[in-house]
Order: structure tokens, then C-alpha cells, then sequence
């Protein structure tokens, strides 16, 4: 039986619905379209802006930095002579050899002169390449004198733009390592900030020029943030190998243009080490940089023929170590908390023990002593016992090198640095310890830079996510508001508080001016012979190789055990040492003529037991002068203090020096040669 029922309309409906649905798809599909092509644009806007920003934060430094040295010299108007002596202590022993690259007849000659020196030390060749960082002075020697600029600029000028220029790329790798931490350039551009308001505490590049950090400090940043980069998760292969290439290349410079790069780079394998020890980083990554670290010192100790304190250094007897020991514990990130606990004190004892061992054997067979006085002065440094060596308290009593003043702390405070460093680091490390005992992982970049880490900290949605959530105020909008406006503030804050004294010190015009000291290197440039051979204080020695190309008999470069017991000898002029005594000490460095200072016999600037007649004294077993206790083993000296007892011109004094030349602060005698 037939019958006829009304039609349902399922496939009308179907079609309706799918119709509808494909509609949605397509609507959504346009608007996930358009979102990426914003977020990309905004992404490619957010890179240019602050890219720029970046560069001229960086060129806006240098330029800032060059105009205090002008300023503060009259650089421009002043002599020869005085632009020279203005290169203080080892800074003008390292201009100098740049200055004998561009005086030598050709390039080769020029190389001959550096690698058989026989005017740095007297009576004694030495492999200037050898002993000391200065490549960053021949590579400059030698493009200055392959550009056609010789007629633009002149060939001091052209050096320390070069070392302005290195500031400019300095301040620039700072900011891009806070941008990488942190996600945004608002945290470079309070990186850059801060280093440039904190300029005391940063860098003193305006008045030491030529000093190695100066140079090396901006690969090492330049390092720093490649390794920010290189730590990131799911890189590609490309993106990979191009960060190695420039981690690589940046550890190489850093390494050849600066004798402690090797203290630096420990410490930084030494954070690496913990980290991968207790599994927060990726151990092929860590290996990486382990292998460039080895790579970089080893090539730079081949460029200085095979520099015995390179191969004697720590930092390759650690990586060594660090790497042996992971192929013999192999499943050191396995099996319980207990378990591996035990594995991991297991392999910090062998890495110690190894590197112990390896850097032992290493200087017993390169017969080393050139470090000596830095583990003598980090031990009297840390209380592990006074010490009554000259070399370790020479260091010990150098203001760099002592504890940090209260006003440092201030300074800091002022520019809401040291607030901020503190808030970031207390907020870190308690984040750090609390994974860490849970399951012995977590994910932490180690930043070299103040700046930098306080500046990341600030802007880092982590960070205020973390103490939000503490807090019980938690709110993605709050996160996007602190992390902005916090940084904004501060740099309102920094502007309005440091611009005017900025302006005022640009504004500020002096004029290098030390007669005496001009008046010194004259004489000695038309009087004396240019074969003759002075002795005298490290740092003014380093100005008469600068400014007269004379022999010395000692100088700043303090890396090598035979040179620094040459200076202890050499300093006996300011010791109560008899007239004879002194002498013959001068003559066996084949001293022609001794500079005496007034400011270094009658020294006040030091404490007592700080001044250098008094750590000679100590040195000597003599007991020091003026009021104060003395260690009961020490002697009152049989005769009276050298230099100022040849001023009185006393018989058993002219007969071993004659004095040729005085002003108010040196005194120059001639030695005789027939005592």
C-alpha cells in the first residue's frame, strides 16, 4: 500500500548547516589570516624600532664617551708629547708599540722589531707577540697604514676612535642581551641607561684608553649575547651554526686582546658546569661551548708562540677535566633524587680532583711561575693568611683591587640600579632554589652584566608572573602593565634626575696640564743618548718607552716571575738600602739613569703598610716609618731610606750618582760606570 508523507527536508537542512559551517571556517580562517599578518608586522615594527634604537644607543655612547675625553684633555689642542704622557702607566706601554709599527720602515721590519725586542727590557731580548696582548695594535698599525686616511686623520686619532667605536658596539650587545632575556627592547634600552648613568662603576675607557678591557670587554659582551641566543630551545640548524660561528669568533678576540680573559672565562665555565650538573641546560649545547673555550685559548696561545701561561691556565685544565669526566660517568642525570645526588657530589670531586692534578702536571713541565702572585694575592685576598710578599701586596694594596666603598653602593642606589638588581635577584634565586630542590631542573641564562640582569628582570613576564602569583594578584593584563610601565618609570626617572648633570659635564672644559712631566721627557729626548737605559717607577717607565723610545729596565706589563723580581730590584731606590747596594743592583740591569719621584718617596695617598716604601721595607725585614705597630721580627735598618738620602748630596752618594736633572716632582742621576 502506497502513501504519501510530507517531506522532511533532511538534506536541505544538511546543506544549510554545512553551508553555514564552511561560512564560519572561512571567517575564522581570514581572521587567523589577518592575526598573523599583524602580529608579523608588528613583530617586523617592533625588530626595526628597536634595532635602531639599538645602534644609536650605542653610536649616541661612544660619541658621548669621546666628548668627556676632549673635554676633559682639550685632546685637540694639546702637544704631542702631552696626548702621549696623557696615556698613563701600561696604557702608553701599549700605545707605544703601535707607535713603532707606524715608525717602522716596512710592515716586516716593523713585525722583526716586536718579536726581538731588546729595548722593553734591558739586556734581555723578548717576543713582545709572546708576552704580551698587543695583535689589537698591530692589526691597527697595519690598517692605518694600508686605508688612504693618513691625510684625514691622524694615527692617535685614529686609535682611540677605534676604541670609542668598541664602546658604541659594547653598549649595543648589552642592550641585545637584555632584549633576548627579557622579549622586548624596552629592557635594552634600560640596560643602556643604566651603564651610561652608571658610568663611574662601568667603564673608564675616557681616561685609560689603551687598557686590554677596553678592548676586550665588548667581545665578551658580544659573546654573552650570542650565548643568550645560542641557549634558546628548538633553534634551527642554520640559526644554530651562524651563533656558534659568532659565540666562537667574539671568545677568540676576547681571548687574544687581553691577558685575564682565562679568570673570566672560568667563571663562566664554572656556572656552566653547575648548570649542567644539575641538568638545566642541554649537555650538547654545554659541550659546545666547553670545546669553543679550548678552541679560542688554544689558537690565541699559538698567535703568542706558544704562551706558557695560557697552557698552564685553569680554564684548560677544568674543561679538560669537565670533559673526561662525563665519558666516565655516563649516566650521571638517571635514577632517583638520592641516587643521583650521589652521582653528582661523585662528579664534582672527580672534576676537582682532575683539574688539580692536570693543571699541576702541566706547570711542573712548563717549569711555570708566571701566575705565582695572583694565587699568593687572591689567598692573602679571601684571609688565608697575611702575606709579606712584595708582589701580592703591591696588588693588594691598588684601590681596584680592594674591597668596594660604601659609596659605590650609593651611586648605584641613585639610579635605582642597585634596588632593582637586588628585587630581580632575590626573586631568581628564590625561584631558582625552590625547581631545583623539587626535581633538579630549571631554566636559567647567567648574564655577566648588572645592567643587563636587572634590566631583564624588570621586563621579564616571567619574573612578575612569579611575584603576582605570590602574591594572589595574579592577572595576564597586570603582567603586560608591570612589565612596561615599571621600565617607563624608570627611565623617566633617570632622565629627569641625570640629564642636567650630563649636560653640565659636557659642558665642562679643562685642559691637560703636567709640566713637569713634559719638562722630564724633553730633557731626556735632547740630553740624553737614545741607547741609554732608564730605571724608575713601572708607570712612569711605560711614558719614557712612549715618549722617548729609551731602554727601560722594568715596566707595567707585571705577567712574568723574571720581570717582577727585576722590579722588586729596581725599587730599592725607595728602600733604606746603602748607596753601593743600589748601585750595583742598577748596573746589573745596565742602568744608565735612575728618575726618582717625590711623589713615591714622600708618598701619603696610601695608608701606612699600603705605601711602597713601606711594603718594601716589610719586604726587606726593615721596620716600617712613622707612628704605628710593627711585627716584633722585624729590624730597624742600617741605613737610611735611598731617596731621600741622595738628595743631600753626601759623599757615599756622589761617587756612585750624579745628579743631571731636577724639577719639582722628579730627580734623574747618572750612574757612574767605574764603581
Amino acid at each position: 500500500m502506497i502513501s504519501i508523507r510530507q517531506r522532511k527536508g533532511i538534506q536541505t537542512t544538511e546543506v544549510s548547516e554545512d553551508y553555514v559551517a564552511q561560512e564560519e571556517n572561512v571567517k575564522l580562517e581570514n581572521k587567523l589570516s589577518s592575526s598573523c599578518t599583524n602580529r608579523r608586522l608588528w613583530t617586523i615594527l617592533s625588530f626595526t624600532i628597536g634595532g635602531t634604537v639599538a645602534l644609536c644607543t650605542g653610536l649616541l655612547t661612544s660619541v658621548y664617551l669621546a666628548t668627556l675625553h676632549e673635554n676633559d684633555l682639550w685632546f685637540s689642542n694639546i702637544k704631542e708629547v702631552e696626548r702621549e704622557i696623557s696615556f698613563r702607566t701600561e696604557c702608553g706601554l701599549y700605545y707605544s708599540y703601535y707607535k713603532q709599527m707606524l715608525q717602522a720602515p716596512t710592515l716586516m721590519q716593523g713585525f722583526h722589531g716586536l718579536i726581538y725586542d731588546n729595548k722593553t727590557e734591558s739586556m734581555r731580548t723578548i717576543n713582545l707577540l709572546q708576552r704580551m696582548n698587543i695583535y689589537q695594535e698591530v692589526f691597527l698599525s697595519i690598517l692605518y697604514r694600508v686605508l688612504p686616511i693618513q691625510k684625514y686623520i691622524e694615527p692617535v686619532y685614529f686609535y682611540i676612535y677605534t676604541l670609542f667605536g668598541l664602546q658604541a658596539i659594547y653598549v649595543t650587545a648589552l642592550y641585545i642581551t637584555s632584549w633576548l632575556l627579557s622579549g622586548t627592547w624596552l629592557s635594552g634600552l634600560l640596560a643602556a641607561f643604566w651603564y651610561v648613568t652608571n658610568r663611574i662603576d662601568t667603564t673608564r675607557v675616557e681616561f685609560t684608553i689603551p687598557l686590554r678591557e677596553n678592548w676586550a670587554l665588548p667581545f665578551f659582551a658580544i659573546q654573552i649575547a650570542a650565548i643568550t641566543y645560542f641557549l634558546r630551545p628548538n633553534l634551527q640548524p642554520l640559526s644554530q651554526r651562524l651563533t656558534l660561528l659568532a659565540i666562537f669568533i667574539s671568545t677568540f678576540l676576547f681571548s687574544l686582546t687581553w691577558q685575564f680573559n682565562q679568570f673570566m672565562m672560568l667563571m663562566q665555565a664554572l656556572v656552566l658546569f653547575i648548570l649542567d650538573s644539575l641538568d638545566m641546560l642541554p649537555a650538547v649545547k654545554v659541550t659546545w661551548l666547553y670545546g669553543i673555550q679550548l678552541t679560542g685559548l688554544l689558537l690565541v696561545c699559538i698567535l703568542q708562540f706558544f704562551n706558557s701561561m695560557i697552557l698552564g691556565s685553569l680554564l684548560i685544565s677544568f674543561n679538560l677535566s669537565v670533559l673526561i669526566a662525563r665519558k666516565l660517568q655516563k649516566n650521571l642525570k638517571t635514577g632517583s633524587f638520592l641516587n643521583r645526588l650521589g652521582k653528582l657530589l661523585l662528579h664534582l670531586f672527580v672534576v676537582l680532583c682532575l683539574t688539580l692534578f692536570l693543571n699541576n702536571i702541566i706547570k711542573k713541565i712548563l717549569n711555570l711561575k708566571s701566575d705565582e702572585h695572583i694565587f699568593k694575592f687572591l689567598k692573602a685576598k679571601f684571609g688565608f693568611g697575611a702575606t709579606r710578599d712584595f708582589d701580592a701586596n703591591l696588588y693588594l694594596c691598588e684601590e681596584a683591587f680592594g674591597l668596594l666603598p660604601f659609596n659605590t653602593f650609593e651611586r648605584l642606589s641613585d639610579t635605582l640600579l642597585f634596588y632593582a638588581y637586588i628585587f630581580v635577584l632575590s626573586i631568581t634565586v628564590i625561584a631558582a632554589l625552590a625547581v631545583a630542590f623539587r626535581n633538579l631542573r630549571m631554566k636559567y641564562l647567567w648574564t655577566s652584566h648588572m645592567c643587563v640582569f636587572a634590566s631583564f628582570g624588570l621586563c621579564s613576564p616571567e619574573i612578575w608572573e612569579l611575584l603576582l602569583k605570590l602574591i594572589h594578584l595574579y592577572n595576564p593584563k597586570r603582567i603586560c602593565i608591570m612589565r612596561y610601565s615599571i621600565p617607563i618609570l624608570i627611565l623617566l626617572y633617570l632622565c629627569y634626575k641625570f640629564w642636567p648633570g650630563m649636560m653640565d659635564e659636557l659642558s665642562e672644559l679643562r685642559e691637560f696640564y703636567d709640566p713637569d712631566t713634559v719638562e722630564l721627557m724633553n730633557w731626556i729626548n735632547s740630553k740624553t743618548p737614545r741607547k741609554a737605559v732608564f730605571a724608575g717607577s713601572m708607570q712612569l717607565l711605560a711614558g719614557v718607552k712612549l715618549c722617548t723610545g729609551r731602554t727601560l729596565t722594568n715596566h707595567p706589563h707585571y705577567e712574568d716571575n723574571s720581570l717582577r723580581e727585576r722590579t722588586k730590584a729596581v725599587y730599592q731606590i725607595y728602600a733604606k738600602r746603602a748607596p753601593e747596594e743600589v748601585h750595583a743592583l742598577l748596573r746589573s740591569f745596565g742602568t744608565d739613569y735612575v728618575i726618582l719621584e717625590d711623589s713615591i718617596c714622600y708618598e701619603r695617598r696610601h695608608r701606612r703598610g699600603c705605601r711602597l716604601r713601606d711594603l718594601l721595607d716589610i719586604a726587606n725585614g726593615h721596620m716600617m716609618d712613622g707612628p704605628g705597630k710593627n711585627d716584633p721580627d722585624l729590624k730597624l735598618a742600617g741605613h737610611p731610606r735611598f731617596c731621600e738620602e741622595i738628595k743631600r748630596n753626601l759623599p757615599p752618594y756622589t761617587a756612585y750618582f750624579t745628579r743631571v736633572f731636577q724639577n719639582k716632582t722628579f730627580h734623574v742621576y747618572k750612574l757612574s760606570r767605574n764603581k
